[in-house]
């Protein structure tokens, strides 16, 4: 079984920085897609961030320059670095795992998404 768990989010300035990461446990095959998503107050959860088993990348285009996914050595840590990030950041924000799932595809196919933490909030406010 997989599970994830999320932290790092916190209360930020306007132009601030955070990073999320994620703890995975329970994996029994490397082919997984990860991906943020997160979910803002009346907004549907949306796709920011994915990186799949080859190391490919897609951003949401709203965060694309200032965001930056990655996973460790090991594989069982992703994470989310945040830079110059703006109140509309503010969001839950949630990991979750695909099985063979290209990342460009991952943020527009939430439904794939089967594995999910419990989230992190991360607030950008003056």
């Amino acid at each position: 079984q997989v599970q994830l768990a999320e932290s790092g989010g916190d209360s930020v300035l306007p132009g601030g920085s955070l990073r999320l990461s994620c703890q995975a446990s329970g994996y029994t095959d490397s082919n997984w897609c990860m991906t943020w998503f997160r979910q803002r107050s009346g907004k549907p959860r949306e796709g920011v961030a994915s990186i799949d088993n080859n190391g490919r990348t897609d951003y949401a285009d709203s965060v694309k320059g200032r965001f930056h996914i990655s996973q460790d050595n090991t594989k069982n840590t992703l994470w989310l670095q945040m830079d110059n990030l703006k109140p509309e950041d503010s969001a839950m924000y949630y990991c979750a795992a695909a099985l063979k799932l290209w990342a460009d595809y991952a943020l527009d196919v939430i439904d794939d998404f089967h594995y999910w933490g419990q989230g992190t909030q991360v607030t950008v406010s003056s």
